[in-house]
């Protein structure tokens, strides 16, 4: 297959792939809060999180030791796909008698297995890329830029579509369908990709992390790695808030006289995908920021863009003060993509390739994993505390509060972490 051919074949991946999260991923939050769950958006949320501190690792050692990638990213798709669409059709004929168990019990199935297929579709991606000659920190990217292009897509077609009584897909059980759907389509097209052979079994004298791909966590004996990840995984505690709680939170200026009538009040989910636009450019910057500053440096850049993000949705509104919002959406592509693919980019470029599988599932459990769910976890409180169950919602000071943490943790990071591409002790 020609250089051409597998560059278009893996920008459909990625499309599909972030397609799939896109449907439902920004605007969940909103359907919940809605559907009378706004106090457990968190656990829908920090579920993400709770599956990716084993699912990513055990999945990449299946994809490292046993099967080809490309199969495992086949058969997640096909298992979260399933459940994500039955999420939708039980919601459809639930109603306004939505049972919170029931619904959760089959979202938890399917972020289960899609969680994995992120950290798998970049091993897929890199082992077709090297096959074909690919300096990986080049070529990767330019095609997963178009992960965030159809991210976005799904984003506006759920914001501006409506079912057949009115209602934006944003707002209803359609989202769900449309996520299922999308995902059994990659299911498919995932057995078409490039074959990542598994790597030859492991000798009777291997050592059992070795037979299990379970070498991965030996990382953490390099200094290096060991802080990297550790503060991957506090910064991975700010991934998914505004995933959480934006959508809602800009829908809630409805209700206020004075931005009932404004377009972002109206529109949250379109409003909120200026900071995915922001990333299809951010993602271009990744290749020269990685070779002229170092991961260190990067990674700063992505945790003090955080502080802005969460600062700039506590001060703006969608009238007036929209201009913040749209800063606040310009700034997380920064702090978004500057620190997931540059962190896998460094995992990939710093690891034997026997681990590469294993050593992205390892990151996706530190940042999407343990962080996240802790993250949200801590969110949730903050959230319910000052806006769910409090007599008057104080939105502003729960997006301070994110805002400070994250200040916090860059500080830390800038005086504790050594650039490796620095040869510093």
């Amino acid at each position: 297959m020609n250089n051409k051919a597998i560059g278009l074949r893996l920008i459909i991946m990625n499309f599909l792939e972030f397609a799939v999260w896109g449907a439902y991923l920004t605007s969940m939050g909103g359907f919940l809060a809605k559907n009378g769950l706004g106090a457990e958006i968190w656990l829908f949320f920090a579920t993400q999180g709770f599956v990716s501190i084993f699912m990513p690792a055990l999945v990449g050692i299946v994809a490292d030791k046993w099967i080809p990638a490309q199969k495992v990213l086949s058969l997640c798709h096909l298992i979260a796909g399933i459940t994500m669409a039955g999420c939708g059709i039980y919601a459809m004929n639930a109603g306004s008698t939505l049972v919170f168990g029931t619904f959760y019990a089959m979202y938890l199935v399917s972020v289960a297995f899609f969680m994995p297929t992120i950290a798998i579709a970049n091993s897929v991606a890199y082992n077709a890329l090297e096959l074909a000659g690919k300096d990986t920190v080049k070529a990767f990217p330019p095609i997963r830029v178009f992960g965030t292009v159809g991210f976005i897509c799904m984003m506006l077609f759920v914001n501006f579509m409506k079912d057949s009584s009115g209602v934006a897909y944003q707002h209803s059980y359609m989202q769900f369908i449309c996520s299922g759907v999308l995902s059994i389509v990659l299911a498919v097209y995932s057995l078409t990709l490039p074959n990542c052979p598994v790597k030859p079994k492991a000798s009777k004298t291997a050592s059992f992390m070795e037979a299990t791909g379970l070498s991965a966590f030996t990382l953490f004996k390099q200094r290096s790695f060991a802080i990297f990840f550790i503060f991957s995984m506090l910064l991975g505690a700010s991934l998914q808030i505004t995933n959480s709680y934006a959508n809602g939170f800009i829908s809630s200026f409805a209700d206020m006289p004075a931005f009932a009538d404004t377009w972002g009040a109206k529109n949250a989910n379109a409003l909120i995908s200026l900071s995915q636009m922001s990333e299809t450019l951010c993602i271009l910057l990744i290749p020269f920021f990685m070779k002229k500053f170092g991961i260190k440096h990067v990674m700063l850049i992505a945790m003090f863009a955080w502080v802005l993000r969460f600062g700039f949705f506590g001060l703006g509104n969608p009238g007036s003060g929209v201009w913040l919002f749209v800063l606040s959406c310009i700034v997380y592509g920064v702090a978004f993509d500057f620190f997931n693919i540059s962190g896998s980019l460094y995992v990939n470029e710093n690891t034997d390739k026997s681990i590469r599988s294993s050593a992205q599932g390892l990151f996706m459990l530190m940042t999407n994993g343990l962080g996240a769910s802790i993250g949200t976890w801590a969110a949730g409180m903050v959230v319910n505390h000052y806006v769910y169950n409090a007599t008057a919602p104080n939105w502003p000071m729960a997006w301070y509060i994110f805002a400070g943490y994250a200040f916090v943790v860059a500080v830390l990071f800038w005086i504790l972490f050594k650039n490796p591409d620095k040869k510093t002790a």
